[in-house]
């Protein structure tokens, strides 16, 4: 009986950190490949370099991913899962007031998430056509945007003049560009705020028409003169 009583424990603890052990070699490889990505791009970077880099063996690196692709795939799982976040404010609130605001706001946290993600972001999307799963894996995180941004149209009733849908995949793929050339320094968007000002103003003027730089409801789109002509 006693031995069975210590023999448990025992067992328990050993269970418990074994799951540690499972979480720092996972992180170790997460970390180890982020690092990695901010010297090189992810062509120019080898399974042999990130096990070098995170100190584990080849046996550990292979136990929780099959390729460095799929390494990439949950760094970019954990960014992606940020960026929802900072949308929210605008896909949850229906205010009228408060539309230019948390439009800016998800676009400025957007730009800061990329910012801080930037080796992943850049290397998802240099890379997502080379590898299938890394296809399917963005085209259902840019999926995830595109459907929350077509409800949200939907129920503001907004972009009338065009097919929901289409509009916020237009959207959705021009902001990923736009970052994008923001995360690799491409001037005039490596200046955070002109980013931010250009995809507000578009964002505004796609989806309320009346709405101004500031938030203010006009009548007419922006630009028209004083007989309404563009």
């Amino acid at each position: 009986m006693e031995e069975k009583a210590n023999g448990g424990p025992r067992r328990e603890r050993r269970t418990r950190a074994g799951r540690e052990d499972d979480r720092d070699i996972r992180r170790a490889i997460l970390e180890a490949t982020r690092e990695l990505l901010a010297e090189r791009r992810l062509d120019e970077i080898a399974v042999a370099d990130i096990l070098a880099a995170a100190d584990i063996s080849r046996g550990s690196f292979y136990f929780y991913f099959e390729s460095k692709h799929d390494v990439l795939a949950a760094l970019v799982r954990q960014a992606v899962d940020q960026g929802h976040t900072a949308a929210r404010p605008w896909l949850r609130h229906g205010d009228e007031d408060e539309r230019y605001a948390t439009v800016r706001h998800g676009i400025s946290e957007g730009a800061r998430l990329w910012r801080d993600q930037a080796p992943v972001l850049r290397a998802i999307v240099e890379n997502w056509r080379s590898d299938p799963k890394l296809t399917e894996l963005w085209l259902q995180q840019m999926e995830g945007y595109t459907a929350a941004t077509t409800t949200r149209i939907e129920q503001d009733g907004s972009g009338a003049a065009v097919d929901p849908r289409a509009l916020a995949t237009a959207l959705t793929w021009l902001g990923e560009r736009l970052y994008y050339l923001a995360a690799i320094g491409v001037p005039p968007f490596d200046d955070e705020e002109a980013l931010v000002d250009v995809l507000t103003h578009i964002w505004m003027g796609s989806l309320y028409q009346g709405a101004s730089s500031d938030g203010d409801e006009q009548g007419g789109r922006p630009g028209a003169d004083e007989r309404g002509r563009p």
